[in-house]
């Protein structure tokens, strides 16, 4: 009988596990992959159009021929000299027409501004831009510098010297 005590208390635990994992509610089947599409295609976006001007070369000097360019390039200028900067663009469609801004500022060897001038242009294809800077009763002596900028950013700047 000792073997019956030990066994109903062990058939009694295990039935009422049995039992109440029957109660259990059961999980609910995960819901079904969602069947394979085809990806959708998206419109792309245009690519940035690349830099539609540009500026390929600043020539100083103190005088310019017909097409504006700068005769003899120089980077020494007497005080009483008229300094031209000739600024060369290029569109990156020769046929194409391209509003844009040029800008010069000259500045003395302390930073201080002697002149600065903006242009709004419609730029076609390789072109050339004069700015100029005089003073009637000479420059002074020093460095200066000339900071060339296509629609508000700087692309080239040269330095030259009055002497």
């Amino acid at each position: 009988m000792s073997r019956n005590r030990l066994l109903y208390p062990l058939s009694a635990a295990l039935a009422a596990t049995l039992a109440l994992s029957a109660c259990k509610k059961s999980e609910p089947a995960p819901p079904p992959a969602p069947a394979e599409t085809a990806p959708v295609a998206t419109p792309m976006e245009p690519a940035a159009p690349a830099t539609a001007a540009s500026v390929t070369s600043v020539d100083l000097g103190n005088s310019v021929g017909p097409d504006n360019r700068v005769a003899a390039s120089a980077t020494t200028f007497a005080p009483n000299d008229t300094i031209y900067a000739a600024v060369t663009t290029r569109t990156a469609d020769a046929a194409a027409t391209v509003p844009g801004q040029l800008s010069a500022r000259w500045t003395y060897q302390d930073g201080q501004t002697v002149h600065e001038e903006s242009r709004d242009l419609n730029l076609t294809g390789d072109g050339v831009t004069t700015f100029q800077i005089s003073k009637p009763d000479g420059f002074p002596a020093g460095r200066y510098k000339v900071e060339i900028s296509l629609d508000g950013s700087v692309v080239q700047s040269k330095e030259f010297e009055v002497k």
